[in-house]
Order: C-alpha cells, then sequence, then structure tokens
C-alpha cells in the first residue's frame, strides 16, 4: 500500500502512459511535484516512452513496469508502492474493471478518464458497494468528458437540492479523435447494437431514432451553433449518479460530430511545446428549476489535454484527504465543484451565471 503524505515523493501509476491523454497525465504529474509510474500493456512503446521522458533527477528514465489487464499479477507488481493509479488506457469497457480490483488489493485511489457511457456505468453498477465497504475511492470519468460536464452542472445548481433537467453543450472549434477515442466508440456501439443512448425519465434509455438537430446559443464569441441534440456522453452517468435531475442531456456540435464520425479525419497533432492541439472548446452547462435557469461556462484549448489537469487535480485532493465521500464517486459528488474549479485556473477559464 502506499504511504501518501502532505509532504515528500507520491507516487502515482498512469495505466496507459504512452497513449495521447496518458502522456499529458505524466507530463502534468511531474510538473506538480509527483513522482509518476508509467504502465502499459506494450513492453515496446513503454520502452521508448520511458526512454523519451527522463525523470526529473539526474537524467534518470521514467520509472515504467510492464502489465496487462489479462495478468492480475503484473498489475500487482505495477502499482507496489503507489499512492494512487490513474487508468488512460481505453477501451475501459476491457480496462477498467481489472485496474479497479488491482487497485482494491492494493488499498490504493483509482481515478480513470473514461468516456464510454457503459464503461462508467459498470463501474457505478459493479463497484459502489465494495468500494464503500472497503473504505475506497473510485472516481470513474475524471477527464472532459463525464467530469468537466459533472463539475460544471454541480457548480451551477450550488444551493439546489434538485432540478428539472441540466443540459450541457459542447461547442468544439472540431474534433481529430485519437485511435483510442475510436476503438472506445466501436466497442460502445456494439454493446448499443447500433442504437443511440440518452438519460431521460430518471434512467437510460436506448433508442433506435435519429438524434433530433436544433441550435444552442452558446456564449459569445461561438454564438448560436447547429449541434446534435442527445449527443450522450459520459455526463449522463456522472451527473445523476448524485444529483437529483431527472433528464440529462448533452449536445455536440454538428462540425465537430462529423469529423468525429468521418474515418478520415487525423488524429490530433501537437501545436505548442506542451503538445496542445489548436482544437478549443466552450463548454456550456446550464440548469433548470421551477422556470429559474442556473448556468456554468468553461473554456479552453484541446480536450484530451484538460484531462490531464482534472485527474491529477482529483488524486492531489484524494491524497491529501479533501474529499466528500468514499466508495464510486464522480467529480461532484467526490470534491467542492467550485473549488476544483477555480483551482484550473491556469487551463480552463470557468464562468458561472446564477
Amino acid at each position: 500500500m502506499g504511504t501518501a503524505t502532505g509532504s515528500g515523493r507520491r507516487t502515482v501509476a498512469v495505466f496507459g502512459a504512452y497513449g495521447h491523454t496518458g502522456r499529458f497525465v505524466v507530463a502534468e504529474l511531474r510538473a506538480r511535484g509527483f513522482h509518476p509510474v508509467a504502465v502499459g500493456r506494450d513492453a515496446g512503446k513503454l520502452r521508448a516512452f520511458a526512454a523519451a521522458e527522463p525523470g526529473p533527477e539526474h537524467g534518470q528514465a521514467l520509472d515504467a513496469r510492464t502489465a496487462s489487464v489479462d495478468d492480475a499479477a503484473s498489475l500487482d507488481r505495477a502499482l507496489a508502492g503507489a499512492d494512487a493509479v490513474i487508468n488512460c488506457a481505453g477501451p475501459f469497457a476491457v480496462t477498467a474493471a481489472p485496474v479497479i480490483e488491482a487497485a482494491l488489493r492494493a488499498g490504493i485511489p483509482y481515478v480513470d478518464v473514461a468516456a464510454e457511457i457503459e464503461a462508467n456505468a459498470d463501474t457505478f453498477a459493479h463497484f459502489t458497494e465494495r468500494a464503500r465497504a472497503a473504505g475506497a475511492l473510485i472516481v470513474p470519468a475524471m477527464a472532459f468528458y463525464g467530469g468537466l460536464g459533472d463539475l460544471l452542472v454541480t457548480a451551477a445548481m450550488g444551493d439546489w437540492k434538485a432540478a428539472d433537467e441540466a443540459h450541457i453543450a459542447y461547442g468544439l472549434s472540431g474534433w481529430h479523435p485519437t485511435a483510442g477515442t475510436r476503438a472506445a466508440g466501436a466497442v460502445s456501439r456494439e454493446r448499443r447494437d447500433g442504437r443511440r443512448v440518452r438519460y431521460a425519465n430518471g434512467g437510460l434509455e436506448y433508442r433506435d431514432d435519429a438524434a433530433p438537430g436544433l441550435k444552442w446559443p452558446f456564449p459569445e464569441p461561438m454564438g448560436t451553433r447547429a449541434v446534435i441534440g442527445e449527443f450522450s456522453m459520459a455526463d449522463i452517468v456522472t451527473v445523476p449518479s448524485h444529483l437529483s435531475v431527472p433528464d440529462v442531456t448533452t449536445y455536440m456540435t454538428v462540425e465537430a460530430a462529423g469529423e468525429l464520425a468521418n474515418p478520415d479525419t487525423p488524429a490530433p497533432t501537437a501545436t505548442d511545446e506542451q503538445g496542445r492541439s489548436a482544437q478549443t472548446f466552450v463548454v456550456d452547462a446550464v440548469v433548470r428549476s421551477g422556470g429559474v435557469e442556473r448556468r456554468a461556462v468553461a473554456r479552453g484549448q484541446d480536450i484530451y489535454a484538460v484531462s490531464a489537469p482534472l485527474a491529477v487535480e482529483a488524486v492531489d485532493r484524494v491524497l491529501t484527504g479533501r474529499t466528500r465521500r468514499k466508495g464510486v464517486v464522480s467529480a461532484g459528488a467526490a470534491f467542492d465543484a467550485a473549488d476544483f474549479l477555480r483551482a484550473l485556473s491556469a487551463h480552463l477559464t470557468v464562468e458561472l451565471v446564477r
């Protein structure tokens, strides 16, 4: 079991460290003074990544450990001595449960960046009671999709105990998906038998009809844009997991959805020294209750890059005792949402309108 303290070196294992998002997570951990351990399934890719990422002490190579979800003993070895684990390796329908099991055996908190709706629902369904009984903390979807939307909705709710509906509109300048995003999407489509999913009337509903098209009035400078309604993301799992909101709807700008659907859209490419793409985003979260509306808006750059400070801030708060609940909990349930968002000011601009 890890021995995290407020001082001294805190060790965080990153499963899928050499993947697109995993690289951002490792860099963010190092920038914040953590000791990352790179964990991955492909020994060759892991060695190459570790060699290209020298450690902070005397140019030492990054600590790297090979592990597979099919080999529980290898996961146990990979998490030995770690204070927490961040799972960045999709598809999470395959990786989440084995890595959570290893985290429970190691007695350390688990965080992932899963955007897969079904995988996140499985985590809540299969591990809530076990994690609570063990006094463990499992935070799924601690990323741009699922985590950020949940934090924005929770912050917008403020002192409301319930709302009639929540809407999260994603205004992306474009979307060049990673190979991991495409693989996860394929798994989700297979699990749904090609149907789409939404959260309405207090539960997940699977439908065969086409998603509605409409306009969304994004804040300036984006302005009103065509969006696909009920373009469901992980928020439809995270938000209702702890907030009394019977209808949670997410939206995506038509251009971004088209790029995601196009198999010829290239992967994201770096445009700055941090490795971020030129993609920008506006996330507009609106909650309504009895005719009253509250809103929280986030603006930033690169949906994959911003997942790293979200996940690492979560780990930092877990290891320093700044959490509200144990068990399987979403971002908004685990943390003070408004304070968490303020802590991300170097990465996000957030505005609350009540």
